[in-house]
């Protein structure tokens, strides 16, 4: 936990809007952990952008349409999911509530929300799959360690999580400055349980006039093409490809095996100036084709957002600090909020621009679309 102030018994009721949890949660965390959950790579363009870009985004309304039987259910890989809005994965929770993920996954249950489970979370996958009453799929990153990955898999396999979500775009950690100046450092008492026991990279120190990274144990393990073949043969479970932004990489995820693609810059928090990635969707969405799903996450706050993605193709969305600071303020009872919130805001959305169903949703809705 922080040394901010412990989470809100009752929810304020002037907090109506996800944006009314951010400013809240200022007073929930302390300084460090505000910078390590709000912060974003170098500059933080990207980070910005990731609002921006839905803001330059103009929907048409639609009169007298029948809304009747209306419904936002849909199906991603045999799974029933009740709306497409879906807990993305956030490492080390116990940071911002003492039961960490065990009270997000309180949240999601519910409101029967999915949830992705992170490698770094701070509570095992085991004791979260227990307690889960929602789907719940788990996010992998190929650790150097490919014997102690593999184990992970097994572990996930067998705890009955639904599919598994491979971050791709973090071979290296961004450039948090933000974070650097606050001091931020995980606490003592705040472990990656989930990695327990696996063997460490040999120390690398880059010398003065020497690369700090090129040549390094990280970069020599990192995973390449090749290790998504080896998960694809390793595992029956969906394989979803997070952190897809060039349509290229897309089209090369399907031809080795991928059974979707997550849109996504990572919040902004590992390569700044790449493009929002609401902008780099559309791309996405062509070049794959029809031929699995695409999700996208960053940057939603509002449910006309999610209306906005689903009409360039997202299948789902993925939000992430937005339950963070809900989580802060007001434990699980917070993150159901913002699931509600933004539950109830896309569905208006919906009916505003003439949306019985998903299937309804097209770039259609947008403005100046034909």
């Amino acid at each position: 936990m922080t040394d901010g102030l412990p989470p809100l018994q009752q929810i304020p009721a002037d907090v109506v809007a996800l944006d009314d949890y951010a400013e809240l949660s200022r007073q929930h965390l302390g300084a460090a952990a505000w910078s390590w959950l709000n912060g974003g790579a170098a500059d933080e363009t990207t980070l910005r952008d990731n609002r921006a870009a839905y803001a330059r985004i103009r929907l048409g309304n639609r009169i007298l349409r029948d809304m009747r039987g209306g419904s936002t259910a849909l199906s991603l890989f045999g799974q029933h999911f009740a709306y497409p809005i879906m807990l993305a994965p956030v490492a080390h929770q116990r940071l911002v509530h003492a039961d960490g993920e065990l009270a997000t996954l309180l949240g999601a249950s519910a409101m029967g929300a999915g949830m992705l489970v992170s490698t770094q979370a701070s509570v095992a996958l085991e004791d979260i799959a227990r307690a889960a009453h929602a789907p719940l799929w788990f996010q992998l990153y190929i650790q150097p360690d490919r014997e102690f990955t593999a184990a992970l898999v097994r572990r996930a396999e067998a705890a009955g999580y639904q599919a598994l979500v491979l971050t791709v775009d973090a071979p290296v950690s961004g450039v948090r400055n933000r974070e650097q100046r606050s001091g931020f450092a995980l606490p003592a008492h705040i472990e990656t349980v989930n990695l327990a026991g696996m063997a460490g990279l040999p120390p690398h120190t880059a010398q003065a006039g020497t690369s700090p990274l090129f040549g390094s144990s990280l970069l020599a393990a990192a995973p390449t093409w090749q290790d998504l073949d080896w998960l694809r043969g390793l595992t029956r479970l969906p394989i979803l490809l997070k952190g897809v932004l060039n349509p290229d990489d897309a089209r090369q995820a399907l031809a080795h095996g991928a059974d979707g693609i997550i849109v996504s810059n990572h919040g902004g928090r590992v390569l700044d100036g790449v493009p929002a990635s609401i902008d780099a969707l559309p791309a996405v969405v062509r070049a794959v084709d029809g031929a699995v799903p695409v999700l996208v996450d960053g940057g939603i706050r509002r449910g006309t957002d999610i209306l906005k993605a689903l009409a360039l193709g997202a299948q789902a969305v993925l939000v992430g600090r937005p339950y963070m600071q809900a989580l802060a303020v007001g434990g699980p009872s917070g993150v159901a909020h913002v699931l509600h919130i933004l539950r109830t805001e896309l569905e208006m959305a919906m009916v505003l621009t003439g949306c019985r169903t998903l299937a309804d949703i097209d770039e259609r809705v947008l403005w100046g679309a034909s």
